[in-house]
């Protein structure tokens, strides 16, 4: 073939994928619909609920698993699973802290991914790059210092406070690392999971008053912001394949 057919096929076989992509994204989709429909209240904690809840980041969990074998549960996959948990215990109030350390421990296996080889194959990230980390180190240290009053307030203060402290440093490490590795659709992940959290930790901690709307706007930012990071991940994975080809000619 020449370069063109060569090109166009390429360009086929690149459609393709994606549709099979999306095919795949059918039971995410179909699991966030039964959530926002059912939208089950917080003041009734079942095991039900628990189970609508994760179901979503649970299906994104099995599809990069798919892609990506079991080797994926030291990553994005384990940090999905890991999500899934933080869910259900965030179902009940009295589990709020376990839910906290299920999701710390999800950024932590999201930053290792972003550590691994299969993002290192870029070019070197820019002084910009390097800048703007620095300004999402300055933002989660301004927004601990906001709610620490806050967490002095609580009724676990002893735990929480140095608890969501080492929260806040694990999310912003792992949005510094996305930052790092150029993908568009992990940084953009990252950055809207950290807006997710912030909107429920002002509420969740009073510092203002509850939003008319503040479930619909964590909700859906915390699914989208999964949904980026685990399709950036399957893409990561295919981008992985093309740079080792591209070496290899």
């Amino acid at each position: 073939m020449d370069i063109l057919e060569t090109a166009a096929y390429d360009q086929r076989q690149r459609r393709n994928t994606y549709c099979v992509l999306f095919l795949s994204l059918s039971p995410f989709f179909l699991a966030i619909a039964v959530y926002f429909y059912l939208w089950i209240p917080d003041s009734s904690p079942s095991v039900l609920a628990a189970a609508i809840k994760a179901a979503p980041v649970i299906s994104l969990a099995l599809l990069v698993l798919s892609y990506k074998g079991e080797r994926s549960l030291l990553g994005v996959a384990g940090g999905l699973i890991f999500s899934a948990g933080g869910d259900c215990c965030l179902i009940w109030p009295e589990l709020f802290l376990h839910g906290m350390a299920s999701f710390a421990l999800a950024h932590l296996l999201y930053s290792l991914t972003f550590l691994s080889t299969r993002y290192s194959s870029l070019s070197p990230s820019s002084s910009l790059s390097y800048f703007f980390c620095l300004i999402l180190w300055l933002l989660g240290g301004g927004v601990y210092a906001y709610l620490f009053p806050f967490l002095q307030k609580t009724p676990d203060a002893a735990v929480l406070t140095p608890g969501v402290g080492v929260y806040v440093a694990l999310i912003v490490l792992m949005a510094t690392l996305a930052v790092l590795t150029r993908r568009p659709l992990i940084m953009l992940g990252s950055l809207i999971f950290m807006t997710s959290d912030l909107t429920l930790a002002l509420q969740t901690f009073k510092v203002t008053e509850p939003l008319e709307h503040g479930r619909h706007i964590v909700m859906t930012t915390y699914y989208l912001a999964q949904l980026l990071i685990a399709v950036g991940d399957i893409k990561a994975v295919e981008g992985g394949e093309e740079f080792a080809k591209w070496k290899k000619s």
